[in-house]
């Protein structure tokens, strides 16, 4: 199956079904010398003669905290499937430094339960990739989607941890994710002043309180009816230098783009005004320049949400993800069956009603890839100073 890496100097391939064994993710391009944070602990593995073995892994608290803040069963809002997501790292460090070699991350899956989708494996499930995938491929893993399912976001999720440490290596970026909305309900939030404590104070991960509580209403009751709830995710990139991008087909909003449309169950994403462009003139579109206190020439606003000509203006990343609600539902939905027979399928499983709560994290992750990447590439071709 192809499409399982993604970037150009800093690449990330992930691997790993939903019911398999485990997930993983193995980075290459990771410059030398990046400090994590690492412990070494002891896995014991039993070898064929019933004898156990230690295993010598290391974890890392930057890296757990971001897949704790994806985990499933984390409030009662996600898919109560209970995995720990504990991550080991196997090779690419040294002394708490990396050593430019790649780095290979795995867990263990341990709570799949895959029983609970025998009934998927005769039918296509409306909304969901099982159709294209067995028409695609000949074979289809039902159990909770194989790599179609948001369990796959594992890996991502691992490498954007390490990706954010190059990026505040290098220029200090912070990158805050947040549930901008839910069904109707859409928060007031302003994305230049949204903070990590905020977002992370209601299990929704919305910012603003009187929409959280709203939200979390409307989940909850989409959760009791066997029915699921889509919305959207705001980003805010802030500490961005000037001169990230490469045009013509390297755009950053380009790449960025890709990196968040690659999320499974995403259907659009918007940078700076987005969509609502379309009802401006250029007059009342453009963003003036000006020049700061250094002397610097710089847009006074930023309605084109951070990138000009596919480059970055040194202004904050604005952008805007949208989630469509969760395919598999327990609401009974008219389908058929493998051999064309018509029926009506009742999902089961464990499945998140709304997944937006979750998917923040993983919003997050992208955009970090995609701008170590940039980073990286940018050391190579920036211009005199």
């Amino acid at each position: 199956m192809a499409g399982d890496s993604f970037g150009e100097i800093f690449r990330v391939t992930t691997w790993g079904e939903s019911h398999g064994s485990g997930m993983g993710v193995v980075i290459e391009g990771c410059p030398p010398l990046l400090d994590l944070d690492c412990k070494q602990e002891i896995l014991t593995v039993q070898g064929s003669s019933g004898k156990g073995y230690p295993i010598p892994v290391l974890t890392c608290e930057e890296i757990q905290k971001q897949l704790d803040r994806r985990r499933p069963g984390q409030s009662g809002l996600t898919t109560p499937r209970q995995e720990s997501d504990r991550a080991y790292i196997l090779s690419g460090l040294f002394e708490g430094k990396t050593t430019g070699a790649p780095i290979s991350i795995l867990c263990w899956n341990t709570d799949a339960q895959s029983e609970d989708y025998s009934r998927f494996k005769a039918v296509d499930r409306p909304g969901h990739a099982g159709f294209t995938y067995r028409e695609k491929y000949g074979i289809y893993d039902y159990r909770g989607g194989g790599r179609s399912s948001y369990r796959e976001t594992w890996g991502r999720v691992a490498a954007g941890a390490i990706a954010r440490k190059i990026l505040k290596k290098s220029f200090g970026a912070e990158i805050v994710g947040y549930v901008l909305q839910v069904d109707s309900i859409v928060a007031n939030v302003d994305p230049s002043e949204v903070t990590m404590v905020q977002v992370e104070s209601h299990p929704t991960r919305c910012p603003d309180p009187v929409a959280a509580k709203k939200m979390e209403s409307l989940i909850e009751k989409a959760k009791k009816e066997g029915d699921s709830l889509g919305g959207k995710i705001g980003l805010v990139v802030r500490g961005m230098p000037v001169g990230l991008g490469e045009p013509v087909f390297d755009k950053l909003d380009a790449d960025l783009f890709k990196a968040l449309k690659s999320i499974h169950a995403t259907k659009s994403v918007e940078i700076g005004l987005g969509s609502d462009v379309a009802d401006l003139k250029g007059s009342e579109h453009n963003d003036p320049f000006t020049v700061d206190k250094s002397g610097k020439v710089k847009p006074a606003s930023n309605k084109a949400g951070g990138v000009l000509g596919g480059i970055s203006t040194g202004e904050d990343l604005i952008l805007k993800v949208t989630f469509k609600p969760t395919a598999t539902i327990r609401k009974e939905q008219k389908t058929v069956t493998v051999e064309g027979e018509a029926t009506v399928l009742e999902g089961a499983g464990r499945h998140d009603p709304c997944v937006l709560p979750r998917a923040v994290a993983t919003a997050e992750a992208m955009a970090a890839l995609v701008l170590a990447d940039h980073a990286l590439r940018h050391r190579a071709q920036c211009g005199p100073k």
